[in-house]
């Protein structure tokens, strides 16, 4: 129902930016709260960044400074603007959208962070 297309992806150095997006399939954003998770290789997925329907904005205290989460609802895409890049952003970032009972997910974007 909900289909998530994410881009953005890619190498970069420490200190750098880079901005991922995610295009939705439909007007989800009144509905449906977003975020960004991210999983580096051998951790648990977690949530760097997220923006409600109402759009108020959370997020990880290791990115929080770095990273804004941001939606275009004309444009039907949410984004991940992120700057100041450790090494340690590196893992596979996922467009995640939710709404009780129902969510929905990207396929990954890889961003990678060299020293």
């Amino acid at each position: 129902q909900v289909q998530l297309v994410e881009s953005g992806g890619g190498l970069v150095q420490a200190g750098g930016s880079l901005t991922l997006s995610c295009a939705a399939s439909g007007s989800v954003f009144s509905i449906y709260d977003m975020g960004w998770y991210r999983q580096a290789p051998g951790k648990q997925r977690e949530l760097a960044a997220s923006i409600t329907r109402f759009g108020g904005t959370n997020y990880a205290d290791s990115v929080k400074g770095r990273f804004t989460i941001s939606k275009d609802g004309a444009k039907n895409t949410v984004y991940l603007q992120m700057n100041s890049l450790k090494p340690e952003d590196t893992a596979v970032y996922y467009c995640h959208a939710g709404s009780f009972p129902q969510d929905y997910w990207g396929q990954g974007t890889q961003v990678t962070v060299s020293s």
